[in-house]
């Protein structure tokens, strides 16, 4: 109470004093007497005007022309917005339509344009992109899907200027091509880095947008080293800058105005811009360019699996300390990988020291080598890591596959199995193997069929439904099971608790 009155006796003195000099002295002494706010601060916005005053220029228009040979046989599509038009013909039926190849209206190279069937015609090819200048001399950068099928290549500068393009060469597992022009004293873009790129840090894209030279966008990195179904071996750069058809092959630039990457790709289910773009990152382009160049051509390395994402199911079949990692499949016949010991069921979890986090990384790391380069896998088998060293092989003799596994069900397993006749053995090429005469429960939900051979279950292999009985007993959580359907092996995960 003392200190209370002392107080009351202080702000009773302040208020007269106050009263004393007035309406000016009171609102003096009450500013003197209020807390000053902290001022907020400013985050400032890019200013993009300078980069592309200055390197505006290096941005070229492609147009094209040229004739494909189609067949009675050719996915030509319809109007639908998601029938897949103008994705390339390797892209898998069930992700066509998560996938717009930018610079080509529908029906441009025979994907997506009304047909009318019959038999092999020639059908004309016209189309547009984008493209940048990466030396004086007038070497050029696209996207190998804005050139393909053509006879002929144009590109415009922004001085309206015109070049015929001599095609240096073109990777389509990569979807980078190289120009020529003869031209000199060129402005060129520099060139930086998507390593030191950032998630969140704000890029620009410059291109032709629906035939609309030198357009302009930004936006900011969503995210780095994304893998799409059908383009496994490059680790895009994804971004929310606006890019729409006629974008493909033009730059993705930071903030310094270095090239950090090609626009390449959109996922839209309208056919526009919806939010998500991809670009392929500027060292796999150079890469790549340095190869054409030197070569003329692209060669890429293969390991020779199929493999497939782990998840938390296969994580807890396979006792992995997390999710993460390349499950393999299948291993191909003879390949490099079954030289090497490797076997359905193994994960790889490393490249030379390079972790694989997502199935799609493996080929990414992979397709980056050379054919006969000697590479050190890290694996994880029956529940401990072992280490693998594989020569390498050529791309161009067989592709590998990446496989989608369904998601898991819940429950008991639901499999009525028998053991495989040796004629059906011998038609299925497999040793051992359970058929599935009936599926219902967890496994039909995970996707397992009736038709289907049970070939092994957690990277064993099947002998006999004893074995698959005891081992679903003993399960935690969920069970692996490698399923061969059409000749094809495919992992699939099954909740068994």
């Amino acid at each position: 109470m003392a200190c209370l009155g002392m107080m009351s006796r202080k702000l009773a003195a302040a208020l007269l004093v106050a009263g004393a000099l007035g309406g000016a002295g009171w609102a003096q002494a009450a500013e003197q007497a209020a807390p000053v706010a902290a001022a907020a601060p400013t985050l400032g916005l890019p200013d993009f005007s300078a980069i592309t005053a200055r390197y505006g220029p290096a941005v070229v228009n492609i147009s094209v022309r040229g004739t494909r040979k189609l067949s009675a046989g050719d996915d030509e599509g319809g109007d639908d917005a998601d029938s897949g038009k103008g994705a390339p013909p390797d892209v898998p039926p069930e992700m066509r339509k998560f996938f717009r190849q930018f610079s080509f209206p529908p029906g441009a190279f025979g994907f997506g344009g009304p047909g009318q069937g019959g038999g092999a015609r020639q059908m004309p090819v016209r189309g547009q992109g984008s493209g940048f200048v990466i030396s004086t001399d007038g070497l050029i950068l696209t996207n190998a899907h804005v050139v393909r099928d053509a006879d002929e290549v144009m590109v415009k500068l922004t001085d309206r200027r015109e070049f015929k393009a001599k095609v240096l060469g073109q990777d389509e597992q990569t979807d980078v091509a190289v120009l020529k022009i003869d031209a000199e004293r060129l402005t060129a873009l520099p060139l930086g880095s998507s390593k030191a790129l950032q998630v969140g840090q704000w890029v620009l894209a410059i291109g032709s947008p629906f035939g609309f030279e030198n357009s302009v966008t930004a936006g900011v990195v969503s995210a780095k080293g994304r893998s799409l179904p059908g383009e496994g071996m490059v680790p895009f750069i994804q971004t929310d800058a606006a890019v729409n058809p006629g974008n493909s092959g033009g730059p993705l630039l930071d903030t310094s105005g270095q090239a950090v990457g090609i626009n390449s790709q959109i996922y839209s289910r309208t056919g526009g811009y919806q939010g998500v773009s991809f670009a392929i990152p500027i060292e796999l382009a150079l890469h790549i360019k340095d190869e054409i160049v030197a070569h003329g051509k692209v060669e890429h390395a293969k390991l020779g699996v199929a493999v497939q994402e782990v998840n938390q199911a296969f994580a807890d079949s396979f006792r992995l300390p997390k999710p993460q990692g390349a499950l393999v499949s299948t291993v191909e016949k003879g390949g490099p990988a079954e030289r090497a010991g490797l076997k359905s069921g193994d994960v790889i979890t490393q490249v030379d020291g390079q972790p694989i986090v997502a199935s799609g990384d493996l080929p990414a790391v992979i397709g980056m080598e050379r054919p006969g380069q000697r590479v050190t896998l890290q694996i994880w088998r029956q529940g401990k890591p072992e280490q693998v060293v594989a020569q390498l092989g050529n791309l161009n003799d067989k592709s590998a596959r990446v496989a989608d596994a369904d998601e898991p069900g819940k429950g008991k397993l639901g499999l009525a199995l028998r053991p495989l006749q040796p004629q059906e053995q011998r038609q299925a090429k497999v040793e051992g193997g359970l058929l599935v005469e009936q599926s219902s429960g967890a496994a039909a939900r995970a996707g397992v069929q009736a038709g289907d051979v049970l070939v092994s279950i957690n990277g064993e292999p099947v002998k006999d439904v004893a074995q698959v009985r005891g081992i679903v007993a003993k399960a935690a959580k969920s069970v692996a099971l490698l399923i061969l359907r059409d000749g094809q092996q495919i992992f699939v995960p099954v909740r068994v608790g």
